[in-house]
């Protein structure tokens, strides 16, 4: 917890933005691990929106007829 100087009280910002920094720092793992998957996803949603993509599952014209359609 944050020092206290004097029989000062920390004010109620203060208070707070201690509490979000012990809660990141008990937490870092786990906020990692969700913004590792919110950037896959992200990048996976990309990637997969791009017409070339598409076209790697389509039967091509001349090709062996792999797919049923």
């Amino acid at each position: 917890m944050a020092k206290r100087v004097g029989n000062r009280r920390e004010s109620a910002l203060t208070r707070a933005v201690g509490s979000v920094f012990a809660f990141v720092r008990l937490a870092e793992f786990e906020i990692l691990f969700f913004f590792f998957f919110v950037i896959a996803y992200v990048l996976f949603k990309d990637i997969t929106s791009r017409p070339e993509y598409n076209q790697i599952l389509v039967k091509k014209p001349g090709g062996i007829d792999l797919w049923p359609y």
